[in-house]
């Protein structure tokens, strides 16, 4: 039967709505390449899921665990060798293990590695741990190339996934097939990582993030709990780890290196750590300014960095804060009221960046390959002469259109934001909500 509480969409003994979430999880992991089926998309979409468990699993430590981690690579890039070196031996007959488990490999390695290193570095919290966490990264990558037996030095380990027989025709060798294995195994990781959430031990690490002190007086051994919580993130990593083998048939000394540690932090915080989501939101808009932008332009990194700067500085909760919060407004029957100014707010914005990209694409073009190639450089399909002022020119007039329209909107949206919270939130102290 249902419930009095409508709004939760709970149906006795069911949780209508966690169903409905799930399934529509699963049911995008299908449809998603029938959509996305243009030259490399099926490639960007199986990066996207692998880094997505990568990022969930992350965010077991630092937005579950508030343990900051420079060196979770670590996990990922032994599970991912470990899985490459099975596939080989599959491979030449010397042991049976089908391609669709190898993943178990790579995260049974993950774990191992997290017992091992994890005993050591859960010793401390806070900066301490953090630091400990680097330069373990650094040890690691430095014996990647100290033992090329083992990790192939900088040239890597290769591997070729297609071997065995086929099963039902499945083979693994078109990318399709690859994609819905990392789907699979994306789809089972994250019902994992939430359960996780749900158990007393998710429970627990969430209070020894909040108030470690208060957790050691009640009788609970943070350093245990971190512990264990570390040795799960370890195996989810070391999944992920073993998936990006599979797609890319190849695992070198980059992925062990604080580089790949960085980034998944980077992910992680611009998605939302205090979302469950927030990481798989953050391995999107991730990969996006990687690797597809990557393919564009040469100033991806800046382009990067600045984002991470801004959500750092205008959306600490990341990209997942602000979709909860404008939900939250929706719920309250009050999104009509901010739309008007949240779109001029977002028009102008557009239009601020747009000059800042056209300016920053003329610069990195006149400074970088202008003896190589001429001045002349495909914009936005226009011709821009970059040793001309008018290109200059007319991205300095779309900025400064863009900044003087967004300081006229900005100010309208504050206060009309503000009041509709404000009325939400005397709403909920009146408990008509």
């Amino acid at each position: 039967m249902m419930t009095s509480n409508t709004t939760t969409m709970k149906y006795s003994p069911l949780n209508l709505g966690r169903w409905l979430i799930w399934s529509f999880f699963a049911l995008v992991l299908i449809i998603a390449p029938m959509i996305f089926d243009k030259g490399a998309s099926l490639s960007i979409l199986s990066q996207m899921g692998t880094i997505m468990i990568f990022a969930l699993a992350y965010n077991m430590l630092l937005g579950q665990g508030g343990m900051l981690s420079f060196g979770h690579a670590v996990y990922s890039g032994l599970g991912a060798y470990f899985a490459i070196h099975a596939m080989n031996l599959a491979g030449n007959g010397a042991i049976w293990m089908p391609l669709p488990l190898i993943p178990l490999i790579g995260g049974v390695a993950g774990m191992f590695f997290g017992v091992l290193f994890g005993y050591v570095t859960t010793k401390k919290s806070g900066t301490t741990f953090a630091m400990i966490t680097l330069g373990i990264v650094e040890l690691v990558h430095a014996c990647s190339l100290m033992f090329p037996g083992f990790f192939g030095g900088e040239g890597g380990i290769a591997s070729n996934r297609v071997y065995g027989e086929p099963f039902l025709g499945i083979t693994y060798g078109p990318q399709i097939q690859v994609y819905y294995l990392i789907a699979f195994w994306l789809f089972i990781s994250t019902i994992g990582m939430y359960a996780f959430t749900q158990t007393p031990l998710g429970r627990v690490i969430n209070a020894v993030r909040d108030n470690p002190e208060r957790v050691e007086f009640i009788g609970y051994n943070t350093q245990r709990v971190r512990y264990m919580t570390l040795i799960l993130s370890a195996f989810f990593c070391g999944i992920s780890g073993a998936l990006a083998a599979i797609n890319f048939e190849i695992v070198t000394d980059e992925n062990v290196s604080a580089f790949r540690s960085g980034a998944v932090l980077l992910f992680t915080f611009i998605g939302g750590v205090g979302f469950f989501f927030g990481p798989i939101l953050g391995a999107i808009v991730g990969i996006f300014l990687t690797v597809v932008l990557g393919d564009f332009t040469k100033a991806w990194l800046l382009y990067l960095g600045a984002f991470f700067i801004i959500v750092v500085m205008y959306a600490p909760g990341g990209l997942a804060s602000l979709i909860m919060l404008n939900l939250r407004v929706a719920k309250f029957g009050r999104f009509k009221r901010i739309f008007p100014s949240l779109a001029a707010v977002s028009v102008s914005s557009v239009i601020m960046l747009l000059g800042v990209v056209l300016f920053i694409e003329m610069l990195y073009h006149f400074t970088l390959e202008s003896l190589s190639y001429g001045t002349e450089r495909q914009l936005f399909g226009f011709t821009v002469d970059t040793a001309a002022p008018t290109g200059w020119l007319v991205a300095g007039a779309i900025f400064i259109v863009g900044l003087v329209f967004f300081r006229m909107t900005k100010k309208s949206f504050q206060l009309v934001w503000g009041d509709v919270n404000t009325e939400i939130e005397e709403l909920i102290k009146g408990g008509k909500a």
